[in-house]
């Protein structure tokens, strides 16, 4: 076990060497002159960049949050940075063939002067002149040779790598700042409304406000939670809902930043099961440390709404500390004519719902893939990426999650708080 993780940390560092090497290439020696100042510059950022992401993605188990905050938001920034950068220098690389070969401006200019006709009564030559030129000239005309294109000359090809790696540093900064933009700004309001067959009229109407993968962390922290709160708090739900993934810290480190939780107001009060990654810090502290904020752990267990049945199970990550997701503990032993609802971190998960009759599982995880084209990524491990799907008799609905893991940024994946509304056929 110990061998392929060596192995495996060596290949992510050899691929970040061979990326970073690329960049280097194309962003910085192909762009200047040896010995300049952003030749030096651009060398130290290649080294220095990549550097400060290894940081950020093992800070959280090598220093305390404090420290890890001065690596995470270059360290992080710089992964998405590096990602848009890939995907807009390999445009490049389709265009940078026909930009060299574009004539250049003195090109044209000579073509245009060799088209000019001659002025009339210049000289011209008469027969016997024509004659005098050697044989075959009055004979069948001879098919001149095509001149080879001249090859680009250094200072075209020194402006094509400008124009391509400002076009590409551009369109990255771009897609990263308008990605981050959304995520500090806070996810929105999303409505849904779902229709269940076994739903009473009496509780047609019923809204949830489903919020998943908050990630408490080194970037996003008490202001982030301040803003989820009052949105939800805004749209007046009947309940709330927090489908795992709140943080990534412990208690001590991040206890502070989740206290808006206990702000939370709905009618029937707010649920939260564990995601994945709680048990990277330890979700028991965790559990705690919700119920003493009001916010009620289902933990394996279940309870009676006035309409319907909510259940909760832990995460999948949990079974690596005996304390994984049972089903038959949440959902055993009820009554199978009422509605049941349960809230499930993750989609794969489904199937066991299916085999144990909830109508309706609520999950998150995905985050929609968060980084386009993640999501292509995420739909390989999950059955749904986001938004509603039927599986039988059972629908699920996964939201992309109202924070981001990682790089503080989302890409065609916006943040989401949704608002489930459920719909009886008997209403």
């Amino acid at each position: 076990m110990i061998v392929l993780v060596v192995l495996g940390a060596l290949l992510v560092l050899a691929l970040l060497t061979l990326v970073h090497w690329y960049l280097w290439r194309r962003l910085v020696r192909d762009v200047s002159a040896p010995g300049g100042r952003w030749r030096r510059t651009g060398t130290v950022l290649a080294v220095v960049l990549p550097l400060l992401s290894v940081g950020a993605l093992v800070g959280g188990r090598a220093f305390p949050i404090a420290v890890e905050r001065w690596f995470a938001w270059p360290g992080y920034l710089w992964l998405a940075v590096l990602l848009y950068l890939l995907l807009a220098l390999a445009v490049g690389e389709l265009v940078r063939p026909l930009l060299l070969r574009l004539p250049s401006r003195a090109a044209r200019a000579a073509r245009a002067g060799a088209a000019v006709p001659k002025e009339s009564g210049a000289d011209v030559p008469t027969s016997d002149e024509s004659a005098a030129d050697g044989p075959g000239v009055n004979g069948p005309a001879t098919p001149a040779t095509p001149a080879a294109p001249a090859a680009p000359s250094p200072e075209r090809r020194l402006f094509v790598a400008r124009a391509v790696a400002i076009g590409a540093s551009g369109a990255a900064a771009a897609v990263v700042g308008t990605g981050m933009y959304g995520v500090l700004r806070g996810p929105r309001l999303k409505q849904v409304t779902v229709p269940l067959a076994k739903l009473p009229a009496a509780a047609h109407g019923y809204r949830i406000a489903v919020v998943s993968d908050i990630h408490l962390g080194p970037i996003l922290g008490r202001a982030h939670t301040q803003r989820i709160v009052d949105t939800i708090n805004a749209a007046k739900p009947d309940l709330i809902t927090i489908v795992g993934d709140l943080v990534d810290g412990t208690v001590p480190e991040l206890g502070r930043d989740a206290e808006p939780l206990a702000q939370l107001r709905a009618r029937d009060g707010a649920y939260f099961v564990t995601g994945n990654h709680e048990y990277f810090s330890g979700a028991a502290p965790w559990v705690d440390f919700v119920r003493e904020l009001g916010v009620h752990p289902l933990q394996n267990a279940r309870v009676e709404l006035g309409g319907f049945d909510l259940a909760g199970v832990n995460d999948i990550a949990g079974e690596r500390e005996g304390d994984g997701p049972d089903f038959g503990r949440a959902l055993g032993d009820r009554d199978p004519a009422r509605t049941a609802v349960l809230l499930s971190h993750q989609p794969v998960t489904i199937h066991d719902a299916v085999r144990h009759g909830v109508d309706l599982q609520l999950s998150g995880h995905t985050h929609g893939g968060q980084l386009w084209p993640g999501n292509f990524v995420a739909e390989l491990a999950n059955p749904t990426v986001a938004g509603l799907e039927r599986y039988g008799d059972t629908q699920l609905y996964v939201t992309r999650g109202a924070g981001a893991w990682g790089p503080p940024v989302r890409v065609g994946a916006p943040s989401d708080i949704t608002v489930v509304t459920l719909a009886s056929l008997r209403a």
